[in-house]
């Protein structure tokens, strides 16, 4: 078996770049032969790189990098008929997606030797127009802050980038007039923010959406109605507050299978994709149910917070695994 690490080297203060060597070790012990990709400041490269290999055949893509290296290794895959389990090893500012499966976030080679558990899921991908995302979509002035933060500012300073460009941009959110269509109904009006997520971590915070359920094919929408900043922090106390927040009346909280966006007033709604920008509304978001196998720590992961349909594939998945390894040993 042939595993590709694809890295992004000035990731976590090049705490990737430094444990490479290392991780290409792991990836030996778990039996594969394995080799290493270095992004380059050319656009796409991880996710050009992704594409390759995977129409190549090999058996694993791990995607070591911040949220948005692994969101272009996500694009690289996601389109093809024939797509690899992947493992990831964070190395940004926020990491919400190894935050959701279990994964060490300060320590490459801890993050790696996940893999050795051989525990795979099933997770669902989002789409949006020709893009893919593996955790978040949203929109609206406050989600601009994530792609204005100048990725060398965030390698350097961390969250307190985002701290000093939020304040920065407190003269700036304001809301804005949209038309959102989903499962259950249909809003217009102004909304200062609105995220539709896969998982139950966005930025740091693990309640936004409380009761998410990885791999059951919705996304989990909160949709913040005109809100000045002192009702905003008034949730984020909330939603610090046990997920208090989906039941404040400025919140609108459902699960929808698809998200249709549009602007009332032909303003620009600029669609951030895990913290990447992701093209203009109107656009359709929808769910690539059980997409893309992920390593994970499973056995850290609450029940509850697995759907339980995605329990049984992962189960078939494990036991279709293991019949190949047997063949495999048999052969040699």
């Amino acid at each position: 078996m042939k595993a590709r690490l694809i890295y992004n080297p000035t990731s976590g203060n090049e705490t990737i770049l430094k444990s490479v060597a290392d991780i290409l070790d792991v990836l030996e012990l778990a039996g594969y032969e394995a080799s290493a990709f270095r992004t380059t400041p050319e656009p796409l490269s991880a996710q050009n790189e992704a594409k390759r290999v995977a129409e190549a055949g090999v058996d694993l893509i791990v995607a070591a990098g911040g949220d948005g290296t692994l969101n272009e290794v996500v694009n690289g895959i996601a389109p093809l008929a024939k797509r690899p389990p992947m493992a990831i090893i964070p190395g940004g500012t926020t990491n919400d997606y190894a935050r959701a499966l279990k994964i060490p976030r300060n320590d490459p080679v801890a993050a790696a030797k996940i893999i050795l558990k051989k525990q795979l899921l099933p997770m669902d991908i989002g789409q949006a127009g020709d893009h893919y995302f593996m955790n978040i979509a949203g929109g609206g002035s406050i989600s601009e802050l994530t792609y204005e933060v100048p990725s060398e500012y965030k390698s350097i300073l961390g969250y307190l980038a985002y701290l000093v460009k939020g304040a920065e941009m407190i003269p700036r959110i304001k809301p804005m007039n949209m038309h959102l269509e989903y499962d259950d109904g249909v809003y217009d009006g102004d909304v200062t923010l609105f995220l539709s997520g896969l998982t139950n971590s966005v930025g740091g915070f693990e309640q936004i959406a409380p009761d998410s359920e990885l791999g059951d094919g919705k996304l989990s929408l909160l949709i913040v109605k005109g809100a000045n900043i002192a009702e905003l922090m008034v949730l984020v106390a909330k939603a610090l507050n046990g997920g208090k927040h989906i039941h404040d009346p400025k919140i609108i909280y459902t699960k929808t299978k698809k998200l249709f966006v549009k602007s009332n007033d032909n303003n620009q709604i600029m669609i951030n994709l895990d913290g990447e920008y992701g093209g203009d509304a109107p656009i359709t978001l929808s769910v690539l149910r059980h997409h893309i196998s992920m390593f994970a720590d499973v056995d850290a992961i609450p029940d509850q917070s697995i759907n339980s349909e995605t329990l049984v594939q992962k189960q078939a998945e494990d036991n279709f695994v293991q019949g190949v390894n047997a063949l495999r040993h048999d052969e040699d």
